[in-house]
């Protein structure tokens, strides 16, 4: 086996600020500790978190790698004390604490998958990071069944255009919105029924249309404030509204809680990043079981909208900042 090197490239943000803040340095390469191993990154997703870094609003957990990057796919190159399971050469993807921006990165065993069969690196670190976060919220807190309807907002982001296919694929009956004729497009390719432009058409209306008196079982949501009140209005009774991110605002102002009661509601919703290596690790053997023999076969497949090399982050951000792309964007480190 080749010695590695001391040093790599990876992108530094400074201070923090906008995309430009983005510059390719040179550091230590990471060693990994006993429950981890250590990743020749040959892609690395990009993601709503990776800005949100950069802004200052999302700080890596304590003892997590200060580098921007929560999804890898690459090469193992080598293994600590306790990391049994793969082998160096092995191919792996991850969903790293942090660190994904650079030539190499490590990862906790319990949280790093193997290639999907016929996958590439591009294509296997689009992932880690849409896949866990829609198993989780979609079918473990938002308990979604075959059968039920589920309304999925902003359905050409890469959780959206994930959840609709596990969604379909996993016989649920799944809806959604986006912004533009371009994005219902591509939202029915990702396999949903119906999909609603919310710059002309109302949801709430659309979804009464389609789902009549009973209303929708499921709500997944990554805007917030702006639309709770109106996801209330389309669950129907015993529905769940999971929310995943925020990024309409934060605070709901004199909202009308009486439907939560009246249909008992389930409002949730949950973040990645602090949960622990074991609850991340029992996700990923959960995905592995139960999602992975649908990428194998082709059933699921992410759609890849852009790559751009390491050195290009600042690019990478000011695309997923513009909501211009269709999928997942991803750093290509050969």
């Amino acid at each position: 086996m080749p010695s590695l090197p001391e040093t790599m490239t990876f992108i530094a943000h400074g201070a923090g600020g906008g995309p430009e803040v983005l510059v390719p340095s040179t550091g230590p390469v990471p060693k990994p500790a006993a429950d981890e191993v250590l990743i020749r990154v040959m892609a690395a997703g990009v993601n709503r978190p990776d800005v949100a870094q950069r802004g200052g609003s999302y700080p890596p957990p304590k003892g997590a790698s200060p580098i921007i990057g929560l999804e890898v796919a690459g090469e193992v190159v080598a293994t600590g004390a306790e990391a049994t399971r793969y082998k160096v050469g092995d191919r792996v993807c991850a969903l790293t604490n942090g660190g994904g921006y650079a030539e190499y990165a490590v990862a906790p065993e319990a949280q790093t998958l193997p290639w999907p069969d016929g996958f590439d690196a591009i294509r296997a670190a689009a992932l880690p990071e849409t896949f866990f976060t829609v198993w989780v919220n979609l079918f473990v807190h938002g308990r979604l069944q075959a059968g039920e309807t589920v309304l999925v907002h902003g359905g050409t982001s890469g959780i959206g255009s994930t959840a609709l296919q596990l969604a379909r694929a996993l016989s649920a009956k799944p809806y959604a919105t986006a912004g533009s004729p371009e994005k219902v497009a591509a939202c029915l390719e990702f396999g949903a029924v119906e999909a609603f432009d919310y710059r002309s058409q109302d949801f709430v209306e659309e979804m009464k249309r389609v789902t009549g008196p009973k209303g929708t079982d499921v709500v997944l949501d990554m805007l917030g404030a702006p639309y709770f009140q109106r996801n209330l209005r389309v669950l129907g009774m015993d529905g769940r509204l999971v929310i995943i991110a925020t990024m309409g605002g934060n605070e709901v102002e004199k909202a009308d809680i009486r439907p939560i009661m009246l249909k008992r509601l389930v409002v949730t919703g949950s973040t990645m990043r602090p949960r622990t290596t074991a609850e991340k690790g029992a996700i990923a053997r959960a995905l592995e079981e139960k999602v992975w023999p649908l990428l194998s076969t082709g059933r699921v497949a992410p759609r890849v909208h852009e790559t751009f090399a390491l050195a290009e982050a600042a690019a990478a951000h000011r695309l997923m900042e513009s909501s211009a792309h269709i999928g997942k964007i991803v750093l290509a480190l050969g």
